[in-house]
């Protein structure tokens, strides 16, 4: 193998790097003789087609002439490899041969070949082809410089356009969540508790990043509720009940008819997160798996925040009482399926709930005989939960400011 630059390289810009195989030295030596007087090059040759395969493999070229016959792998097979290269699939290929066999000259078109020179070749045609490649190639390399940029200007754009979406995202939620008494960490947890049930469900990275985008506004139709009801510090009577309950629909109203992806999931989010497993929630009392399960996911995330955040009208509780609430109300009011993951995933959640700094037990609370044991303290529910599975007035109160 050898190299050379030809002298006086065009416009002062990088040569091209052309590949000349063939297994005669002779023959070899009178085709660089001739490339020689091009400017703009930077000449390569090999007497062995698969040290050429090996040298493309390294680094691509920008112009490829090949002998037909040659020993190892003839010049139909090195084209055929050299396509399967990356870089190499729209390379100008040459082939120099003596052949005058359509056959063999329409398997080499097939196999990648652009151009055909018979031998022995007419130096002037010989320069006459190259440089011809060389303005194509050259061309190509600028399209595919300026498709780059193009395509680096349209991220970086489109990246601008989803910050300022996220930010608008997150100072809307936090905003509506200040009514209710809150600081803004509530919908931060929820989304990444969501997020994080949403992977445990087999949902992707991007999927997952949209559902922590829009579960921050599942309750933005809060905007609407009074704050007289929703900073209410005793419980609510039915009349405030039934208002409460409205934030679902004015949500959905804000959110429906979306244009992008982001806002038909917040829209699913905000309608159906009251819903329950059973079929017992609202607005439309939807029952199982006719919940959207970004809704369901949801539904769990924000209840076991909400129980665990201080709120005007109700006290914190901590993470194993809430832990031991979701678990208990598993095939009732949230899927089975999103409570498993939520079992599963207890470390991390422990996680966020503490700012992401290590949990002092990050183990999982376990059910025993009415109580629960987490580390070394047992602690009863009482109260909060009737027997049979369903919320007391109490804690439906709660439930429905979540």
């Amino acid at each position: 193998m050898s190299a050379f630059v030809s002298q006086g390289t065009a416009g002062g810009g990088q040569p091209l790097r052309v590949l000349v195989v063939d297994d005669s030295k002779a023959a070899l030596a009178a085709t660089l003789s001739v490339l020689g007087e091009l400017p703009g090059m930077t000449i390569e040759s090999c007497v062995s087609p698969i040290d050429a395969y090996a040298l493309c493999s390294r680094t691509p070229c920008d112009i490829v002439l090949l002998d037909y016959a040659m020993p190892e792998l003839d010049g139909i097979g090195l084209t055929r490899r050299l396509r399967e290269l990356p870089g190499h699939e729209t390379v100008p290929i040459v082939m120099i041969t003596s052949s005058t066999s359509s056959d063999i000259r329409l398997e080499a078109i097939k196999a990648g070949v652009n151009d055909f020179l018979n031998k022995p070749f007419d130096p002037v045609e010989l320069q006459a082809r190259v440089s011809n490649f060389a303005s194509l190639r050259r061309a190509q390399l600028e399209l595919a410089s300026h498709a780059l940029h193009l395509e680096q200007a349209v991220e970086l754009a489109t990246a601008e356009i989803v910050a300022r979406e996220e930010e608008i995202i997150w100072r809307l939620a936090r905003a509506i969540e200040t009514r209710d008494g809150g600081t803004g960490q509530h919908v931060s947890r929820v989304a990444s508790i969501a997020s994080l049930l949403a992977a445990g469900l087999g949902y992707d990275e991007a999927h997952c990043r949209m559902i922590y985008l829009a579960t921050p506004l599942h309750d933005v139709g809060k905007i609407g509720i009074s704050d007289k009801v929703l900073c209410k510090p005793g419980r609510l009577t039915p009349e405030e009940m039934a208002h409460m309950r409205q934030h679902v629909e004015i949500g959905v109203r804000l959110l429906e008819d979306g244009t992008s992806e982001l806002l038909r999931i917040a829209a699913a989010i905000a309608g159906g997160h009251h819903e329950r497993w059973d079929g017992t929630g609202y607005p439309a009392g939807l029952k199982g798996q006719d919940i959207p399960l970004v809704a369901r996911i949801v539904a769990v995330a924000d209840v076991f925040d909400a129980l665990c955040s201080e709120r005007p009208y109700k006290a914190a509780w901590s993470l194993p009482k809430a832990y031991a609430e979701i678990i208990a109300c598993s095939g009732t009011q949230f899927d089975p399926d999103c409570v498993a993951v939520f079992r599963q995933r207890w470390p991390e959640i422990v996680a966020i709930m503490h700012g992401k700094e290590a949990a002092d037990d990050r183990s999982e609370p376990s059910v025993v005989e009415g109580g629960w044991v987490h580390g070394a303290r047992t602690l009863r529910i009482v109260g909060e939960r009737r027997q049979t599975g369903r919320w007391s007035p109490a804690f439906m109160d709660q439930g429905e400011r979540n």
